[in-house]
């Protein structure tokens, strides 16, 4: 029977780049590898050819014979020599000659040989790694504008005083365990017509620790780690925002019997401000002027994020102006600058007024066109012809 296009078997085109080739194959291989398929013979033959297929495409020279010449180019088209199948290849030989394209999320998220945290079954600590840890912390504006520290409070597993964290009286109290012999695992291998695969576990007796004890700690009951609390500092930079988080390495849980401490996520939240809206790294306040301090003009103190200052509010300012207080906002993330303040004004207009009051009001209407809207787009139309005839000229 004739042998299938590689091309075709991994599903990509001809002139598909290295990347594209190493992630179809990647994908045949997790849907039809045997560990994944047992019995199934179908998908043992597709795992077959498609790590056929990749051997050959993968390497630059077989491939460009194989383009001119097909199967005839590559002896045949065996995968691993030109064997043509998996006789005497065991799982570990497959796996290591294809070790740059499985990373650490293939078979339930670890490679071949590595622990969850990538690091060979044989090397890692003793113990089991803690859990990792979340925590709020909630930041007003002007600890947001300038950084700030914090020292928080934490709750969480910590290792055992009395033990120092290994779980046993004592360190001659520790026993190799006899299931594994000090392993940490278990294999089974089995013999299919495709070649041996062997099916690593950890062992069920010494939970992939490789010793067992014999006497365990009264104050952690073997553990190595107990409940308590313990004060642990941030430094918080300035300009952060709502969701930001800091991961705080090997501050959060400790692990059972000297295993590793997972990590500390402190997210950050941030509070509403009395006076101030933020947008970015710049903010906004709202100031509120009377109608005589907005006609004539004022001197005013607004509050900052660091402490007070005073603007100078001109005549005949208008309702929603912004005013700009250069780099008075927050500092950014990284350094990449200061911020500005914004003072939007707002004018006060009373709905209740005396007799008096309203009397005054009307003799400022009566008395001219001032306060008469047409005339004052009048006025605005007037002094902005005479702007256009001094950049254009009069005709």
């Amino acid at each position: 029977m004739a042998k299938k296009d590689y091309y075709e078997i991994l599903g990509v085109d001809r002139n598909a780049s290295d990347g594209e080739l190493k992630k179809a194959y990647r994908k045949k291989a997790m849907k039809f590898h045997p560990d994944r398929n047992k019995g199934d013979d179908n998908a043992a033959r597709k795992f077959k050819e498609a790590s056929e297929a990749y051997e050959v495409l993968r390497d630059p020279q077989k491939r460009q014979r194989y383009d001119q010449f097909g199967h005839a180019g590559v002896n045949g088209g065996g995968g691993f020599g030109g064997s043509g199948d998996f006789e005497n290849v065991s799982f570990e030989d497959i796996f290591s000659r294809f070790s740059d394209i499985f990373g650490s999320d293939i078979f339930g998220g670890e490679g071949f040989g590595t622990t969850g945290r990538g690091r060979s079954r044989r090397d890692r600590s003793s113990g089991q790694p803690g859990a990792d840890m979340k925590l709020k912390v909630s930041l007003n504006l002007e600890e947001i504008a300038f950084g700030t520290e914090k020292t928080l409070k934490v709750k969480k597993q910590v290792k055992c005083k009395s033990c120092g964290g290994t779980g046993a009286k004592t360190e001659s109290d520790f026993e190799t365990c006899g299931t594994c012999s000090g392993m940490g695992e278990i294999r089974q291998v089995s013999r299919t017509m495709f070649g041996q695969f062997v099916n690593v576990q950890p062992c069920p007796d010494c939970r992939g620790e490789g010793r067992i004890i014999r006497n365990k700690c009264d104050e952690c009951y073997g553990e190595g780690r107990k409940r308590g609390e313990e004060r642990v500092k941030i430094n918080v930079p300035s300009g952060v925002a709502e969701g930001n988080y800091i991961t705080l390495r090997g501050q959060g849980n400790a692990g059972v019997r000297g295993g590793e401490s997972g990590d500390l996520i402190v997210i950050i939240e941030e509070q509403e401000h009395e006076h101030f809206q933020r947008d970015g790294n710049d903010i906004y306040y709202d100031l509120l002027l009377s109608v005589p301090d907005a006609i004539l003009g004022i001197e005013k103190e607004v509050p900052t994020l660091n402490g007070k200052a005073k603007i100078k509010i001109e005549k005949g300012t208008q309702p929603g102006k912004l005013l700009r207080m250069k780099e008075r906002g927050i500092h950014g993330l990284h350094n990449s600058g200061v911020g500005d303040q914004y003072i939007r004004i707002n004018v006060y207009i009373p709905k209740e007024l005396s007799e008096e009051e309203l009397k005054h009001v009307q003799a400022l209407k009566d008395d001219g066109d001032h306060f008469d809207v047409v005339n004052a787009r009048s006025r605005e139309k007037g002094f902005f012809s005479k702007i256009k005839d001094i950049f254009v000229g009069k005709e």
